[in-house]
C-alpha cells in the first residue's frame, strides 16, 4: 500500500491508504462477461455487438476511475474516506476524532494472502455513521495507525 506520510500539529503523523489490486478482479470480471456478451451479439448483429462492446469498455473504465479515486485518509479533525469521479458524486465522508470508537479490521486467509482488507472505522454514537471500507491496501496498518492517533488524540484531551 502506498501511503503518504505528513505530519500536521503536535507532530502527529497522518496518512492516506488506497484500494488494493483485489478492488479490480469484479471490474475486470464483468468486463469479460460484457465482452463475452458484446461478442455474442456481434454474431447476430455486428453494429450491435461494436455498441454493446464500447459500453462494456465505459463501464469498466468508470468503475476502474471509481476505485482509483478512493482514498482513507486522516486529518487533524479525522478520519474521511474520499470518493467519486464526476464532480456530482464525489463526497467526502467520514468520522471526528472526538466521535471515533474503534477501528478493526477483518481477517480471512484472502485479506491475508493478498494484504487486502476490509476495515471499519465504529461512531461512538450511531452505526449509520461508521465507515466500512473493502479492499484497503494494507488495511490492517491503517487500523493501527487510526487508533494509535486516536489513543494520542483522547491523550491530548484528558489533559
Amino acid at each position: 500500500m502506498e501511503s503518504e506520510n505528513n505530519e500536521t500539529s503536535g507532530g502527529i503523523r497522518f496518512n492516506q491508504y488506497r484500494m488494493s489490486w483485489v478492488a479490480y478482479v469484479r471490474p475486470a470480471l464483468v468486463f469479460f462477461l460484457l465482452s463475452a456478451l458484446a461478442v455474442v451479439l456481434g454474431t447476430l448483429n455486428p453494429s450491435l455487438g461494436v455498441v454493446a462492446a464500447l459500453v462494456a469498455l465505459a463501464i469498466f473504465v468508470y468503475q476502474v476511475l471509481y476505485l482509483r479515486s478512493m482514498i482513507l485518509f486522516t486529518d487533524d479533525d479525522g478520519v474521511w474516506f474520499f470518493r467519486g469521479v464526476f464532480p456530482w458524486n464525489k463526497g467526502i465522508t467520514g468520522v471526528k476524532w472526538r466521535d471515533v470508537e474503534d477501528a478493526v479490521f477483518f481477517t480471512g486467509f484472502v485479506s491475508w494472502a493478498f494484504n487486502s482488507y476490509s476495515i471499519r472505522v465504529g461512531h461512538r454514537f450511531t452505526k449509520a455513521s461508521e465507515l466500512v471500507i473493502p479492499n484497503v491496501r494494507d488495511g490492517h496498518n491503517a487500523v493501527v495507525h487510526i487508533n494509535e492517533v486516536h489513543l494520542a488524540r483522547l491523550g491530548d484531551s484528558h489533559r
